[in-house]
């Protein structure tokens, strides 16, 4: 567990180098020598291991029906020709004493028997095989249910994590957020405003014209948030299984170099329940392509299991749907899905068998737009947002400081007189606002057109105006245009 430690930023992989030398000399645990040499807060560690989920001691501190979990046990062993313990340990994601409980009971109901060990004496390799039976009784649990992974956890003790690892844990200073920012340049006072939001946890809508960085900036703050969360591979609820994690949004944390041999034993008592899969808080974008069903379970019709909709899998984490206003489906039936769950912080969910069941909404939610926010939301919906921030455009100090990062990249040398040109010309010329993509299009612009002609990248007045003929097209006259190709 040094390594959730590291991951967590409550210590440095230098602390347990330390604590576990400390540790073979004295002995204890990694946790209370680290407690020891001062490298954390007892209280810290305290709340650090509460948010840990414990191994269940057994069947019944799972919250699964064992009749349910001995099929489980089944269909992975059939479906990925596991022999041995130490195979269903790692498949089902349970610990030893219940998969032995499993074994037993399908021992008793004459579907599975034992082959004697493999490879070692130990208890962990011995090895079984099915029966007749228990091949028929396989096979039948399959068309009930397809589902085949590690075994899931109850909808109650979902519930219970959700609201153990909410955002608001976590405080957002104006430092985090200026460090998080990355080369993203803004205005303190823009901080600001993005940093009670943060902490507040509640909604937030960023608008303003296009090409000022609200999906870059939307980002950025999504990746401010440090802590290590737990989420489940999958939920049982009612008997029906959800498919939890996904590999695509959830990214296990990763591992450091140390040799933490017994993990978690170092620091607790307790052993870690390895149906929870440690992770970075989740971060999901959705545009145009998001449509009501994708709010709602998706039921596999051939497997019977569902998929946990898209903002449930970033539950404590950053759920934000970018172009809001060009959905599939309208913004008022967007809203009108969203009002509950955003202002009661919980959502309601329904299974194919009408049960309906309710989960905390405990994320982030960030709307992008860059259309009129009154013409996408009724006032009422409006109140709701508490957070309402205006992207707008650049100031020219601001402007400047984009352009210089750009330039470096490239070795460009950005004068006085080049970038008042540019700002004129964008400006009066093109009549545009000024807007932070601008500077990287025209860099990148000017760059290009230099390499075809095999010369080292700089400004001209020929290639600053190829650019900025790029960034806005010319209206077509009504007269015939010069050098338009005809033909007889």
């Amino acid at each position: 567990m040094a390594d959730l430690l590291v991951q967590a930023k409550l210590v440095t992989t230098d602390d347990v180098a330390k604590g576990l030398e400390r540790m073979v000399g004295s002995g204890g645990r990694l946790g209370d020598n680290l407690v020891a040499i001062g490298a954390i807060d007892q209280k810290v560690l305290n709340d650090f291991l509460h948010r840990i989920p414990g191994e269940p001691a057994d069947i019944k501190a799972t919250g699964i029906d064992e009749l349910d979990l001995m099929g489980l046990l089944m269909k992975l062993m059939y479906s990925g020709r596991l022999e041995t313990c130490r195979q269903f340990v790692e498949a089902i994601k349970l610990p030893y004493p219940i998969v032995i409980e499993l074994v037993t009971m399908a021992i008793d109901r004459h579907l599975i028997h034992s082959l004697g060990t493999r490879g070692s004496s130990g208890p962990l390799d011995l090895a079984y095989s099915f029966t007749e039976e228990g091949k028929r009784w396989t096979l039948d649990a399959l068309e009930r249910l397809r589902y085949i992974g590690p075994a899931p956890v109850a909808i109650d003790d979902f519930t219970f994590r959700v609201n153990l690892q909410k955002l608001t844990n976590e405080l957002v200073t104006f430092d985090r957020i200026r460090g998080g920012l990355g080369n993203l340049i803004l205005e303190d006072t823009m901080i600001e405003q993005y940093g009670p939001a943060l902490n507040s946890g509640r909604a937030m809508l960023l608008y303003g014209p296009p090409g000022n960085g609200k999906t870059s900036v939307a980002h950025a703050l999504g990746s401010i948030f440090s802590d290590v969360i737990y989420v489940p591979y999958a939920i049982s609820v009612e008997g029906q299984i959800i498919r939890y994690f996904d590999p695509s949004i959830h990214i296990p944390v990763t591992t450091t170099n140390l040799k933490d041999d017994g993990a978690i034993s170092f620091v607790r008592s307790a052993e870690y329940d390895a149906r929870w899969v440690a992770c970075r808080r989740p971060f999901v974008v959705t545009g145009g392509e998001l449509t009501l069903d994708m709010l709602d379970l998706r039921y596999d019709e051939t497997g019977h299991f569902y998929e946990a909709p898209l903002h449930v899998k970033a539950l404590g984490g950053c759920f934000i749907i970018d172009d809001f206003g060009r959905q599939l489906v309208s913004p008022r039936n967007l809203l009108n899905r969203w009002i509950v769950p955003l202002e009661d912080r919980v959502d309601y969910l329904n299974l194919h068998t009408g049960k309906s069941f309710s989960i905390p909404f405990e994320e982030l939610v960030i709307f992008s737009t860059n259309l009129e926010p009154e013409d996408l939301m009724d006032p009422a919906f409006l109140r709701r947002l508490p957070y309402k921030i205006e992207v707008g455009s650049p100031t020219p100090e601001i402007y400047r400081k984009i352009f210089e990062n750009e330039c470096a990249k490239h070795h460009l040398e950005l004068t006085d007189d080049i970038f008042n040109i540019i700002c004129y010309k964008v400006v009066k010329e093109k009549n545009l606002d000024l807007a932070a993509f601008q500077p990287r299009f025209i860099v990148d612009q000017v760059v290009a057109a230099c390499r075809f002609i095999g010369i080292k990248p700089h400004f001209e007045p020929r290639f600053i105006e190829y650019a900025l003929n790029n960034l806005k097209v010319h209206r077509i006259s009504p007269a015939a245009p010069t050098g338009a190709i005809t033909g007889h």
